[in-house]
């Protein structure tokens, strides 16, 4: 969905737990439609930056709610939420404030999930959809997956209308394969036959944009471009833009024994498969601005020399 094309949405009110990056990009796209935009962050420093920017901004973490949640969510019509699940496996909004949400069921128009694809596990290439049985294969991906049960349940006893959004790998300004070859720390581990979906971020908000035109409640969405790649292939593209020879390739098993890999970096080759999109195009509509990383990373690349 082109910007020309955006559904025009009443101008209401949007509260964010987590004025994140996919956050602050939906933030940006609705301001000038003239939504208000208010939400969380877990420093001082965060919301007085935020506050800086027009945002109305709040402390709130997992061990820290909302010190007036009926002033913070007073008038909000749409809520998104994007924090992570506690180690436990228990998600922070619903523990702290879902009796806060519930009183405000009959005014919410819209809640949205952001959740990740990880939920469906390893499928050694193959590809799935939300139809596809959910497998994660790792405790991230079993925590998203606990805290997607727990807002679909939510939402099917209060009222409010969720959706769920299950993110690819996120990708946009400051954060790409031009930013980390330029910073010396792109480096391509080499897993045969492995493959990512990505999505970014100005076609997350474009998505979830689409879906607030449109509730569906209890919808599930993956959220992805149209062409899942391997990492070495994305960050030899981006090296090609740049005009310098992209990194060495790090074997997988190399990789494993390298301390300068985190467990978490590693972790994401545990799962390798192809993530389907259309129903984000059938059912809201949307067309991709960047279907894949080499439209992504071209707008970047003349972003940054322009």
């Amino acid at each position: 969905m082109t910007p020309e094309m955006t559904p025009k949405i009443t101008p209401r009110r949007l509260f964010c737990f987590g004025l994140g990056y996919s956050a602050r990009a939906l933030a940006r796209r609705l301001a000038p439609q003239g939504w208000r935009i208010a939400g969380t962050c877990r420093t001082p420093e965060k919301i007085a930056l935020l506050r800086a920017e027009g945002i109305e901004a709040h402390l709130f973490s997992s061990d820290h709610p909302l010190d007036d949640p009926a002033a913070a969510l007073a008038g909000a019509t749409h809520i998104l939420t994007s924090t992570p699940p506690a180690p436990d496996g228990s998600d922070p909004v619903l523990a702290a404030h879902g009796a806060d949400i519930n009183a405000l069921a009959p005014g919410i128009a819209w809640l949205g999930y952001l959740s990740t694809t990880g939920v469906y596990g390893d499928r050694g290439g193959g590809w799935v959809d939300e139809t596809s049985a959910l497998a994660p294969t790792g405790d991230r991906g079993r925590r998203r997956m606990a805290a997607e049960k727990v807002w679909a349940s939510f939402g099917a006893t209060s009222g409010v209308p969720v959706q769920i959004f299950r993110l690819a790998g996120i990708y946009g300004p400051g954060r790409n394969q031009l930013v980390s070859l330029r910073q010396g720390t792109a480096r391509p581990i080499d897993k045969p036959g492995q493959v990512f979906s990505r999505i970014h971020v100005d076609d997350i908000a474009a998505v979830l944009a689409a879906s607030m035109a449109m509730p569906q409640a209890g919808a599930v969405y993956n959220v992805c471009d149209d062409e899942a790649a391997p990492t070495q292939t994305v960050i030899a593209y981006a090296a090609g833009l740049l005009g310098i020879a992209p990194p060495a390739l790090v074997p997988f098993e190399a990789a494993q024994r390298d301390p300068g890999f985190s467990p978490m970096a590693l972790s994401f080759y545990a799962d390798n498969k192809r993530v389907a999109n259309t129903r984000i195009k059938q059912e809201l509509g949307v067309t991709l601005r960047y279907p894949t990383y080499r439209e992504g990373l071209d707008a970047l690349y003349k972003k940054d020399v322009l």
